[in-house]
């Protein structure tokens, strides 16, 4: 990853294409979906997958509503370097995660408490939209305070129309994206995918 370009997230993948494609166009990191979605994939899925990811790029397994036990085990049978956690967290889960060798993105909604955006020591923290996979933007300046000298991804409502603005006005570090590069709910588009990538970089 380039220390001057934004750190791009590409979630909910299914295919081979659909990773090839984010592979190619610079993604810094790919996202499998393993927890009750419509982008849901198995585990074993994930796992063919994730072999195709080259090194140095970040392959991220999602969870929701799992306990962290649950957590552990799927994402180490899907062999992802990265566990993202949503929901209701504590820093227990994320200590239990880099025990077992997993590097943490922590998931909070942009109207959360104060407290969940404390550092709880994750890598990285994902600050997304009030309804997270709803597809609609935000004000993405609006956290721009309470996420100061943290390394954060913006999320939600985002495309290639408006994510470099987007990373603008938040000062984000990167940009994760699941929604904004579907033709339709839950499949991917490849030109999509690209002109995200390409946007964000830019």
């Amino acid at each position: 990853m380039s220390a001057d370009k934004p750190f791009v997230k590409v979630c909910g993948l299914s295919t081979a294409q659909d990773v090839d494609v984010a592979v190619a166009h610079g993604a810094d990191a790919i996202g499998f979906v393993l927890t009750e979605s419509v982008r849901e994939i198995p585990v074993q899925r994930a796992a063919e997958l994730v072999k195709a990811v080259p090194a140095g790029i970040a392959t991220v397994a999602v969870f929701r509503g799992e306990d962290i036990g649950t957590v552990l085990e799927r994402a180490g049978q899907a062999g992802v370097g990265w566990v993202q956690l949503h929901g209701q967290r504590t820093a227990a889960d994320v200590a239990a995660a880099h025990e077992a060798g997993f590097k943490v993105i922590r998931a909070v909604r942009r109207n959360d408490s104060e407290e969940q955006f404390a550092d709880w020591g994750e890598e990285l923290l994902l600050i997304d939209a009030s309804v997270p996979g709803s597809g609609e933007s935000w004000d993405y300046a609006a956290v721009k305070d309470l996420a100061a000298g943290r390394r954060w991804l913006v999320a939600g409502g985002l495309s290639a129309q408006n994510v470099a603005e987007a990373l603008d006005a938040s000062g984000a570090f990167g940009a994760d994206v699941s929604s904004g590069v579907e033709s339709a709910r839950g499949v991917k588009d490849p030109k999509l995918i690209a002109s995200f990538i390409e946007a964000a970089k830019s």
